[in-house]
């Protein structure tokens, strides 16, 4: 079976179990998670407060003024969150979305599943009939090697195909890569043209109108996250200590950050609801 007929396959599982089970309201939850099995509600936004995100602040700045805009009913851009993991793609998505929501922004959360992106179209479908906005978010992204037929499929739902995301919806996707797809050295010894490869494997990125990298923090910036959870959660912590954590890790990072975070809440008795 080929990877095309593949998704066909899949798309049609979709919409057949989306025609059978309970309809889905959009509009009465903050978040939802949409899989194999159609759309499930989700009952609160799990995020971080946003003045806690920090080391982020240019990103930061740029995605939420983005989520205000789509909340609003304004034009917005779909967005792309690539770089280092544990940096605060994914915390800053919900973290903007929560606080749009905090603002009587019209605006809800759907988390897509890695099974569920060949069924976007049957989302996008259910979505489109809403009086709401929704920003549609793919976590992680990658794709299978040899798939060839998903990227070119979202790069048409993201421009200009027959099937693109309707007026009220945007997507938002992180990636550990700017291309998202996945780059090989043998590429660049393509005989007859390895531009054309690089070129086709960067066109899904261009399709976002906002494209944020996120790198590795520097020492300072890892501090600083640590005190604003310190101050958030009343809690003490030592510089040498912090730093050795990290260190075991081989990475500075929010996600470290909250780790270790966890670690001295736990120690305190303390938790982090």
């Amino acid at each position: 079976m080929t990877a095309e007929n593949d998704m066909l396959r899949r798309l049609a599982e979709a919409l057949a179990q989306a025609d059978t089970a309970p309809a889905t309201d959009w509009t009465a939850s903050p978040a939802y998670v949409w899989d194999s099995k159609g759309g499930r509600p989700v009952a609160r936004i799990v995020a971080q407060k946003l003045d806690l995100l920090r080391g982020i602040d240019r990103q930061k700045e740029a995605v939420v003024a983005n989520v205000e805009r789509l909340a609003a009913g304004h034009a917005a851009h779909d967005m792309l969150l690539w770089g280092a993991r544990g940096t605060g793609k994914s915390a800053l998505v919900k973290a903007a979305v929560a606080a749009a929501q905090a603002d009587g922004g019209n605006i809800a959360l759907v988390q897509v599943a890695t099974d569920a992106v060949s069924t976007l179209p049957a989302l996008f479908a259910q979505l489109a009939r809403v009086a709401r906005n929704f920003l549609v978010f793919i976590d992680d992204l990658g794709f299978a090697e040899g798939d060839s037929v998903t990227p070119r499929h979202l790069r048409s739902w993201l421009d200009g195909g027959v099937e693109a995301r309707p007026a009220n919806v945007r997507l938002a996707v992180t990636s550990n890569r700017r291309a998202i797809l996945p780059r090989n050295a043998s590429e660049q010894d393509d005989p007859i043209n390895p531009r054309d490869v690089v070129d086709d494997q960067l066109a899904l990125a261009d399709r976002f109108g906002l494209s944020l990298g996120f790198h590795a923090m520097s020492q300072d910036d890892y501090l600083a996250v640590l005190r604003g959870y310190a101050e958030e959660f009343d809690l003490t912590f030592y510089e040498d200590e912090a730093l050795g954590w990290s260190k075991r890790r081989g990475a500075r990072s929010g996600r470290i950050a909250w780790h270790f975070i966890t670690e001295l809440a736990g120690r305190a008795g303390k938790t982090l609801d």
